[in-house]
């Protein structure tokens, strides 16, 4: 993994048969001192409840991570979502159920425009692809080309007080068509948060799809957060609710197990699960093992946020 290669292109890390069926794919540039790629895509956007199609991207900008994307077809039928299965491939036939037209997103807490978006108001924020590599506490991993955009962009809509200092995020939950708290093995609904710096960080987004498509309901359709550095866990999916706070917020995890799932739960190798080794992960689609990356190769950008804290205490 290259860090430092910043002129890979879209088609050099996206499937042959994935790039060339975007036909509208127009161009790809480089922003200067960044390590995203830009271009444009023009398409029209009609959605469906079910069905998987073209988001609405304006301006186009991929992540230059220099590592292949993982298929769709493993990003979509590999799946961690205990509301709908605790088996990964049984998660997206489940979640056909989950319809996601109407939805609204209700952003609140101490902001001074507290507001609820509609989902089809959220899609009109200008898009970006961003291609990030995606890590799992359960030390397997992918390279995901997401279609969303800066959570700050949101956030911004809704002024955050002064006093705020953390972001929390409640997931959608149907107990009609959703496993009950008992099978699932977690609280429901689904909860997770952020500290406001983090949540406004550029590498922070609001996914709405992958593969320049929306987002299949099984990766967390309409809208999920993606905090590349992460452990996938904190990335929570099919997003509700946004509530802005003083105090640090509960999360799901944390609350099943809080010995086991920190509050940050930055990707380090340096901290193992108290069942496993942290040290190494298994890409999809590989044979093999490859090293964990600090901050699943994101602290050249977002190190500086942890400044002075010792991870191994607020892991």
């Amino acid at each position: 993994m290259d860090r430092s290669d910043k002129n890979t292109t879209p088609d050099q890390i996206t499937p042959e048969h994935v790039y060339l069926s975007r036909r509208n794919f127009i161009r790809a540039g480089v922003f200067a001192g960044s390590a995203f790629v830009t271009g444009s895509i023009y398409q029209a956007f009609r959605p469906r409840r079910e069905t998987v199609e073209t988001a609405p991207i304006e301006n186009v900008s991929a992540s230059s991570v220099g590592e292949q994307a993982t298929p769709f077809e493993e990003i979509a039928n590999y799946n961690n979502y205990y509301e709908f299965s605790t088996s990964k491939s049984g998660v997206a036939s489940r979640a056909k159920a989950l319809l996601t037209r109407p939805w609204a997103v209700t952003v609140d807490g101490a902001v001074a425009k507290p507001q609820t978006f509609d989902i089809e108001d959220i899609l009109k924020i200008e898009q970006e692809e961003r291609i990030y590599r995606f890590r799992c506490v359960e030390a397997w991993s992918m390279v995901v080309p997401w279609v969303g955009f800066p959570l700050a962009k949101l956030l911004a809509m809704v002024e955050p007080a002064s006093n705020a200092r953390y972001v929390a995020f409640t997931s959608h939950y149907d107990p009609r068509i959703m496993s009950s708290p008992a099978v699932a093995g977690i609280d429901l609904p689904y909860v997770e948060g952020l500290r406001l710096d983090e949540a406004m960080h550029p590498l922070t987004i609001m996914a709405t799809g992958l593969y320049g498509k929306l987002l299949p309901n099984q990766n967390g359709a309409p809208l999920r957060l993606v905090v590349p550095w992460k452990y996938g866990f904190k990335s929570i999916k099919s997003v509700v609710k946004i509530t802005l706070t003083e105090n640090e917020p509960p999360t799901t995890w944390n609350i099943a197990a809080p010995s086991e799932y920190g509050f940050y739960s930055n990707v380090n190798p340096d901290v193992s699960h108290p069942r496993w080794s942290q040290k190494k992960e298994r890409r999809l689609g590989e044979t093999g093992l490859r090293d964990t990356l600090p901050f699943n190769g994101y602290g050249e950008e977002v190190a500086a946020l942890y400044d002075g804290m010792d991870l191994r205490k607020y892991f």
